[in-house]
Order: C-alpha cells, then structure tokens, then sequence
C-alpha cells in the first residue's frame, strides 16, 4: 500500500477512536508575538483597509514632535550594523510636504544635525563637517557618499503613509495569517511609461488591530527603498499615530528607531520654523558638485536657493 494511503488509514483510525488513550489529540495555542491568546483576528475587506488610510492620512495637518532617535549604519545584506547612542530630536511638520528634523548630541545636548524640506528641495546642516547641503528630493543618481543621499523626505515618506491615488496606482489584498503572524497586506502597483506593471509600495495592517504595522517602499528594479515598521499606537490630542517608528533605508545603509516622547498635533507650526538658513562660516555643497570653499553666503530661501555675493 503506498505511503499516503497508509498515512490516511491511520488517521482515519484515530479519528475513530479518539476517545480511547491510544490515540489522543493534544491541542495547541498558538501565540503570536505582542497578542495574547485569547485576543481575535479582526476581518477587514480592502475597501475598510483604504478607507482608513485616508482617515489616518488626512487626520494629520501638522505635528510638533520630540523624539529619542537611535541611529545605525550599515545593512543586513552586509551581515554588519553599528548602533550609535540615543540622541534627543525634533520633528516638525506641516502639509502638503514641509518636514524639519533638529538632532542633538547625547548629555551634550549640542546640535548634531539640523535638515529641512519643502518638498521639492531639502537643506542639511551638519555643524561636526561645518558643511552645508542643499539640493534636490530627487535623486537622479544615487551618490557613494551616503551622507549626501539623505533626504528628509525620507523621515517624512516614512512616518507619514499616504493613501492610495486610484488614478496612478492599483492594489491587491493579501492575507498573511499563519503560526507567527496576522497581516492583511496591501501591495500597491503603477503602470511603467513602458506599459509594466511596478510594485511601488507594500502596506500592512495588524489583524488584532487593523493599525498599519509595516510599509515597504520600492524603486524601479523591486528593491527596498525603505522599511518601516510601526507599533504602539497612541492618541495624540485625539488623532492616533505610533509611538514606536523603524525606518530601514538598506540601498543608503542606514537605519533610525524613533521613540515618540511628545507629540502636539495640529496645533499649527509657524512657517518661519521650515527655513533653514546657512550658518556664516561653513562650506556650502550643492549635492552632485563638488564642496566651495567655506564663505559668508546670504541666507538660503524658503525653497533652498542660494544668493551668492
């Protein structure tokens, strides 16, 4: 008798005899990691999944936010990642697009890095290098200096999940249920200028809670952009946003955990507080050109330009 006809008798015997002490079931619990066992799934269709990404996206007009911040460089592709200390920041924001992120030193409490964006250009401060960037969101090509390839955009795409546009993108609906997890994902395509489909995005929610718990941002070729993760969320003057934010950038070889301290939103953040001028003194950078000599350059605008003597 082949093999699976034999394995199928023989359960078809203990089913039989399930009563007797030959032949006993044992249950099993299964306990995934942050629900305890007796917590349900939560069943959602896709259209509840988009419709609260809306309602997630559009309860945020502005934040003022500080936060501890322990940035790592390095990958796991490379099998090699160095975390620094935790440092103090804050990160402000206001829609459509303005993003400012002020880092401090640990104890010292000096300023470790100073960035802002307007959503087209992005201004870096970087007191240690006494330097100065400033240039586009848009990387054509990415830099080996990783330094340069960082962008404020980044934090903001990151923290920020925007809704689907129904007229570029088309979704799907995944359900990832099984011993060690409970998703619903949604994977979010775009139709190339050559007519190929592109996944660009990949949500996911949390069945015990249906928050988003994960989003993996994706370039042209199918690699990770970023990978960030979200928990813990909270009510911040009575709009929910995670307290705990991951933000993985593999290709830029860096990584930041950001633990939300305090968070005032939409209590409205001043215009003046996204321009970010060029200290007096420090050498000036535009990305992809070589660094000028340090000089005493008038103020960058709002939008990033420079005026030179």
């Amino acid at each position: 008798m082949p093999f699976r006809r034999v394995h199928v008798a023989l359960l078809f015997v203990c089913l039989l005899s399930a009563g007797s002490a030959s032949c006993v079931a044992r249950r099993r619990l299964i306990a995934r990691k942050g629900a305890s066992n007796t917590q349900p799934l939560l069943i959602a269709d896709r259209q509840t999944l988009l419709e609260s990404l809306v309602r997630q996206y559009e309860a945020v007009r502005d934040f003022n936010a500080e936060v501890d911040m322990i940035p790592a460089k390095g990958t796991t592709e490379k099998s090699k990642i160095t975390e620094y200390p935790e440092c103090r920041a804050y990160v402000l924001f206001r829609k459509p697009s303005e993003i400012r992120l002020i880092g401090l030193y640990p104890v010292v409490r000096s300023k470790a890095f100073d960035m802002a964006s307007d959503g087209v250009d992005f201004r870096l401060y970087l007191p240690s290098k006494n330097r100065f960037l400033v240039g586009k969101n848009q990387m054509e090509k990415p830099s080996e200096n990783k330094l340069e390839n960082l962008r404020p955009q980044h934090f903001l795409d990151a923290m920020l999940v925007r809704p689907i546009d129904a007229k570029s993108e088309k979704v799907l609906l995944m359900n990832l249920t099984d011993e060690d997890n409970a998703y619903y994902i949604i994977p979010v395509v775009r139709e190339s200028a050559d007519g190929q489909l592109q996944l660009t995005r990949s949500i996911w929610f949390n069945r015990y809670t249906l928050t988003i718990a994960r989003q993996f941002l994706f370039d042209a070729k199918g690699n990770i952009l970023t990978d960030a993760r979200y928990s813990d969320w909270k009510a911040y003057d009575n709009v929910a946003f995670p307290k705990h934010i991951e933000i993985n950038r593999p290709q830029d070889e860096y990584a930041v955990v950001i633990n939300v301290l305090k968070m005032d939103i939409n209590k409205g953040v001043a215009a003046d507080k996204f321009v970010l001028e060029q200290p007096e003194g420090t050498t000036l950078q535009v990305v992809g050109q070589a660094p000028e000599l340090p000089q005493n350059p008038s103020a960058p605008s709002a939008k990033g330009k420079v005026k030179k003597k």
